[in-house]
């Protein structure tokens, strides 16, 4: 489960927002000098609002608080919001980044998240209830995420359909 809601102070104004925030992974990178190896952490984390607004971020750093934080501030800056149906997503989404492929079909409801690793974090603090998902290809914790996010930002929904055809949304829900 994601970490409870804490209070969050954005800096596009003085609005208290409550935000999700969940570690996707934590890698201990190496950079050689000439004098040896020097030892840093990589941490990837998403942060989310419960209600369609979801962020990724990644940090670097000599130590992990560090690293971990720096990923929180990156994600609460590269927030974006996303259209949900009753806890779930309007059609079936393939996301892309890399090889990194990443197949997404919305579920009834009681269903659940059944997704893995990476993907469960980002529909967890999202506030997404019930999705099918499923990772095809690179298993990469930052590729699946960035697919993921790419799938979520280019769904369509029956609103954007009918203003692209210049019908209404009830003659696009009857066919």
């Amino acid at each position: 489960m994601a970490k409870p809601n804490r209070k969050i102070s954005i800096q596009d104004g003085s609005v208290q927002e409550d935000l999700r925030e969940k570690m996707v992974s934590i890698n201990r990178v190496t950079k050689v000098v000439k004098g040896g190896r020097i030892l840093g952490f990589a941490a990837l984390t998403v942060v989310g609002d419960g209600d369609g607004g979801v962020g990724m971020g990644k940090g670097k750093s000599r130590e992990v608080p560090v690293a971990v934080q720096k990923a929180m501030d990156e994600a609460k800056r590269s927030m974006i919001k996303v259209k949900l149906k009753n806890g779930t997503i309007y059609h079936p989404i393939i996301g892309r980044h890399g090889s990194a492929r990443v197949y997404m079909q919305p579920a009834p409801e009681g269903t659940g998240i059944i997704a893995g690793g990476p993907m469960r974090a980002i529909f967890e603090v999202m506030g997404m209830h019930n999705i099918l998902a499923k990772c095809i290809g690179s298993t990469n914790p930052y590729n699946v995420v960035r697919a993921t996010l790419q799938g979520l930002y280019s769904m369509n929904t029956p609103a954007d359909i009918a203003a692209k055809r210049g019908k209404s949304v009830e003659d696009i829900l009857e066919s």
